[in-house]
């Protein structure tokens, strides 16, 4: 999971080379300094801007736009230089906001070359500010780390530059504002809520959304901006700095649509030709219009089901989950802060007035004690008023989006598995159960993985320690456990195009005849479960097959020389009651499938008490780790490091005496065998 930055937090950097992707609501421009241990820039050397784009290990955009990508190899950092400081600015003079109070919070992601995302930092609670010092990089213990710093300047760049030590900065940040002027006609207007390449940027939930019939081309500009640091190209139009891009006429704007037309052809004139693909997504995921009339000054707007970014519904979807997550973890953080902050307040207090031996008579010590408990009291009850509105607008969302949700997502009691219909796409995430915290339990968010699964599951069907697993015997957790692999199997079949998925199942001493009756029954398997040694031995010694010929055929180039028997859907491997009927060979097949198997479609769902497998002792240890924990029952055993929470894991559950299952399933196999006919 991306770690989200508060101000003042810092994260390990894994790679040397980075991007920094930045999107705002205004033009901005990019700068990025060079510090000596001291944090000291000595000069204007040390400064990379759109004047003068590149540092060693550091280029900038060359242009003001709605958004920026920096270009970083720590290596190449000079070695005198301890910290990189990401810096943004308003341009002067341009039309545009001068603070960013008047704007939408600014938002910084940091990616590897791939696009995976690192850390992310929304920069809020700025108000006249100009000029802000977004992020830090910077040299630990021979190790590179990156700090959410949101430091703002209301006197700009020059104020900014003068704080970082450098000598005549109001007129070098003059000089870099009036460079910056002369471009602006070319710089990128429309304000960004995602890059074209598919990476994940969260803007305010309070921003203006887009209004109807305004497009979101700006968003071109993110990958224009990359693509064309250092090339005197005008980002997200292939213009030269002094050549207006031509304007496309009205017409359909949205991703399948023909895009704009070239403006010369066949000898006309009057315009650039754009040999882009007309088929080719180039702008962000489109912002799904408001579904309901806003809010009036000073009431909460009404939750809408996705209200985020996205292509598709599925994907705004799985966006707006995963905000309603994060949103509950920061308002958590924050009230149990406040918490700890009011009980150490009241002991500094209290340390202050008992610290006089003369005030411990009487009745002063009591008085100061009522004083102080008073004061506690006072702000842990704004703390929690404050919480309980962050969690009622949360519950108020929960309630519009639960019956929203696609089949993948939804609980087992949602109306929606009623129309349940065999898909023609790829599903986008799988819902595993739902997540809660003690403030408020009630309040349950759901648990969702993309897909398909980059680490296998581990049912947990041992006594874990929590108090539902205590009050269950072994036998209803193991059978619990069972049925929790069973349901996700079937939700994973239901999601997926016939042909697509296919599940094989190890049950070597034949004991969850039962829970595997709904998979068995209408015939979604292949295989019947495999049972004892030899049909252990089978099975495994099939997928670490297929496993290495597909990982042959993909490092060779060679992917169309694959058998054509093979089957080459998704694949995965149910296994029960481990390490029954497993040998040394068998475990080290199931090591190798572990941790091979995702990158080539082969995942792997252990349903097994850790305890029952200690016989091999520190052997198995990689791989329960490579796996993820869920629980049959209710536990708090999911950690979140970014805040420190323990989240309640909650099972998802079948209603009692529902045939959602067994009608879901049918219609699966069904298709399954209209799909081989």
């Amino acid at each position: 999971m991306t770690a989200e930055l508060v101000r003042g937090q810092n994260h390990p950097l894994p790679h040397s080379r980075l991007e920094i992707r930045v999107t705002a609501a205004a033009p901005v421009l990019a700068c990025a300094t060079l510090g000596d241990d001291r944090g000291t820039v000595i000069g204007v050397e040390w400064i990379a801007h759109p004047g003068s784009p590149t540092l060693p290990g550091i280029e900038v955009s060359r242009q003001a736009a709605a958004g920026l990508r920096f270009h970083v190899d720590l290596e190449a950092v000079p070695d005198r230089a301890h910290l990189v400081h990401v810096l943004l600015a308003l341009p002067e003079g341009g039309g545009g906001p001068s603070r960013f109070g008047a704007t939408a919070a600014p938002f910084a992601a940091v990616t590897s070359t791939d696009g995976t995302e690192i850390a992310s930092f929304t920069i809020t609670d700025l108000e006249a500010e100009s000029a802000v010092v977004a992020l830090e990089l910077y040299r630990r213990q021979g190790a590179w780390k990156v700090r959410a710093v949101g430091q703002g300047y209301a006197g700009g760049l020059a104020e900014l530059f003068r704080d970082q030590g450098l000598p005549g900065a109001r007129e070098f940040a003059s000089g870099i504002q009036e460079a910056v002027a002369r471009h602006m006609a070319s710089a990128i207007q429309a304000p960004l809520t995602g890059t074209p390449d598919g990476v994940r940027v969260r803007s305010d939930r309070s921003a203006t959304a887009t209004q109807p019939g305004q497009t979101a081309a700006g968003s071109a500009g993110a990958a224009g901006a990359g693509a064309s640091s250092g090339s005197g190209v005008t980002p997200g139009t292939g213009a030269t700095p002094h050549q207006l891009p031509s304007t496309p006429g009205p017409g359909p704007t949205g991703p399948d649509s023909q895009g704009p037309q070239p403006a010369a052809a066949h000898g006309t004139t009057g315009g650039r030709v754009d040999y882009t693909h007309p088929r080719r997504r180039t702008t962000t995921p489109p912002t799904p219009p408001p579904a309901t009339p806003p809010a009036q000054p000073g009431q909460a707007s009404r939750p809408v089901a996705g209200d985020a970014t996205g292509w598709s519904m599925e994907e705004r979807l799985y966006n707006q989950v995963w905000g309603m997550f994060e949103d509950l973890a920061r308002a958590t953080a924050a009230y149990r802060s406040a918490v700890d902050f009011a009980e150490s307040r009241m002991d500094q207090e209290l340390d202050r007035v008992l610290s006089d031996p003369r005030s411990r008579i009487g009745g002063t010590g009591d008085a100061a004690r009522e004083v102080a408990r008073a004061k506690r009291d006072q702000l842990t009850d704004q703390a929690r008023e404050a919480l309980d509105r962050d969690l009622g607008q949360l519950a108020a969302e929960t309630e519009v989006v639960e019956p929203a949700l696609p089949p993948a997502y939804a609980r087992w009691d949602n109306p929606v598995w009623h129309a349940y219909r065999v898909p023609m796409d790829n599903p986008m995430a799988l819902r595993l159960g739902d997540l809660h915290l003690p403030e408020r339990t009630d309040l349950r968010i759901p648990m969702l993985v993309r897909l398909p699964l980059e680490r296998g599951l581990w049912i947990d069907s041992g006594r874990s320690g929590s108090e539902a697993a205590l009050m269950l015997d072994e036998g209803q957790l193991r059978r619990l456990a069972m049925d929790n692999a069973v349901g996700h199997a079937a939700r994973l079949l239901a999601a997926y195009p016939p042909g697509e998925f296919t599940v094989h199942v190890i049950d070597a001493a034949g004991s969850a005849a039962a829970s595997l009756a709904p998979l068995v029954g209408p015939g979604v398997l292949n295989q019947p479960p495999a049972s004892g040694a030899a049909g252990v031995s089978a099975v495994l010694a099939r997928l670490t097959q297929r496993v290495d010929l597909v990982q042959m055929a993909i490092r060779g180039g060679a992917a169309d020389s694959l058998p054509p028997d093979l089957d080459t859907a998704e694949q995965l491997l149910i296994v029960n009651d481990f390490p029954h009927g497993f040998d040394d060979r068998a475990v080290t097949q199931l090591r190798y499938l572990a941790d091979e198997g995702p990158a080539v479609g082969v995942h792997l769902m252990m349903v097994a008490d850790r305890e029952d497998a200690s016989a091999y002792g520190p052997v198995l240890d990689p791989l329960w780790r490579s796996l993820l924990r869920i629980t049959p029952v209710a536990d708090d055993h999911l950690a979140d490091p970014w805040v420190g929470h323990a989240w309640t894991f909650e099972p998802l559950t079948m209603p009692p005496g529902s045939q959602i299952l067994r009608r879901v399933l049918e219609q699966v196999a069904e298709a399954r065998r209209a799909w081989r006919r």
